[in-house]
C-alpha cells in the first residue's frame, strides 16, 4: 500500500495532554481540522482553525453531546476504502469527503468510578460511545487511515509525518490501529466489571483482568525463554508491582 498524505484529521478528545503543540504540527503540514464539542474550543482558543464535525455532516450535536460524531459522513470517511470504486463512487454521491487521521481518547470511565461516592449515573455518563466507534473504525481501515488514541505518540507521529512529507508508513498505521484496539478492549473490559460488580456478580461468565507491562526482562523462567513484566491496573498502587526500581538490571 502506498503511503499517502494526511489532508484531514478529526480530533476529539477528553484527555487533552500535549494536544495543541500536536494540532498545530498538523497545521503547518496542511492537514484540515475537523472537531467537537470541548476539543474545537480549546483548538480556537488556542488559535488553531477548526471545522467543526457539525458542519461537516450537516446535523447538529444532540442530547447533551451523546449524539455528535455518530453520523454516516463521519463512519463513511473513516471506513471508506480508497481504491474501492464502489466505495469511492458512495463517497462521492453522499459527499463524504476523506479523514485521513482519527486524534481520540476516551471519556475518564476508570478514573470515575475509582473515586470516592461516585453514583450509577455518573459512571453511565462516563461510558464513551461515539469515541469507541471511531477508534475502531480507523483502526480496521488502517491501510488508508491512521489512529491516534495515545498522547504520548503524538511527538513521535509529528515527527514521521515531518520526515515523510506528511504521510505515515504502513507499520505505524498498523502499529497505532493495535494500540486503539489494545484500549477499546481495556476500556470495555472495566465497563463489563463495573456493571458485574453493580450486579454483586462475584464470577462473571466472561473474565478480563487487565494487565500492563511495566518491562521486557532479560529472560524468562529459563536463560534462551524471552518475558515481560505485567501488573494489574485494579485497586491501590501499592506493593512490590508499583514499587520503583533503584538499580540493578531486569
Amino acid at each position: 500500500m502506498a503511503e499517502k498524505k494526511v489532508e484531514r484529521a478529526l480530533v476529539s478528545v477528553s484527555d487533552k495532554t500535549g494536544l495543541v503543540e500536536f494540532v498545530k504540527g498538523l497545521v503547518a503540514l496542511g492537514v484540515e481540522i475537523l472537531s467537537t464539542g470541548g476539543t474545537a474550543r480549546a483548538l480556537r482558543k488556542a488559535g488553531i482553525p477548526v471545522t467543526d464535525v457539525s458542519d461537516y455532516t450537516g446535523f447538529p450535536e444532540i442530547m447533551g453531546g451523546r449524539v455528535k460524531t455518530l453520523h454516516p459522513k463521519v463512519h463513511g470517511a473513516l471506513l471508506g476504502v480508497r481504491d474501492d470504486r464502489e466505495h469511492q463512487k458512495a463517497m462521492a454521491d453522499l459527499d463524504i469527503q476523506p479523514i485521513d487521521m482519527a486524534v481520540v481518547n476516551l471519556y475518564p470511565f476508570e478514573q470515575t468510578i475509582a473515586a470516592p461516592g461516585c453514583t450509577r449515573p455518573e459512571a453511565i455518563e462516563n461510558i464513551d460511545i461515539g469515541g469507541p466507534s471511531m477508534l475502531r473504525s480507523a483502526a480496521k481501515n488502517n491501510a488508508y487511515v491512521a489512529v491516534v488514541s495515545n498522547p504520548a505518540r503524538y511527538q513521535e507521529v509529528l515527527a514521521e509525518l515531518q520526515a515523510n512529507d506528511g504521510a505515515l508508513s504502513d507499520e505505524t498505521r498498523f502499529a497505532l490501529a493495535a494500540e486503539a484496539f489494545q484500549l477499546t478492549a481495556r476500556y470495555d473490559a472495566a465497563i463489563a466489571r463495573y456493571f458485574a460488580g453493580e450486579r454483586d456478580v462475584d464470577f462473571p461468565d466472561l473474565l478480563s483482568l487487565p494487565f500492563e507491562k511495566v518491562a521486557e526482562l532479560r529472560y524468562g523462567e529459563n536463560p534462551h525463554q524471552r518475558a515481560a513484566y505485567y501488573r494489574d491496573t485494579r485497586g491501590a498502587k501499592v506493593g512490590i508491582p508499583w514499587a520503583v526500581q533503584l538499580s540493578g538490571e531486569r
